[in-house]
């Protein structure tokens, strides 16, 4: 496997993982404690952070 499959295949892993946390904030934020709330938005800030990273090393290496 090539990085720039590799990198496909973790930043695509990712995407799908962002988009699952995106849903439960959006959908159950409402119903959580606020500290669990508060988390999960901090993990889909450093998602999104990582992502960022992971597609401008794939940009230098494609």
């Amino acid at each position: 496997m090539t990085m720039q499959t590799e990198l496909n295949t973790i930043t695509s892993t990712m995407n799908e993982l962002a988009t699952r946390i995106t849903t439960l904030v959006e959908t159950d934020g409402a119903a959580m404690p606020s500290d669990v709330y508060t988390e999960l938005v901090a993990a889909e800030r450093t998602i999104g952070a990582l992502l960022r990273r992971l597609n401008r090393v794939a940009g230098r290496i494609g």
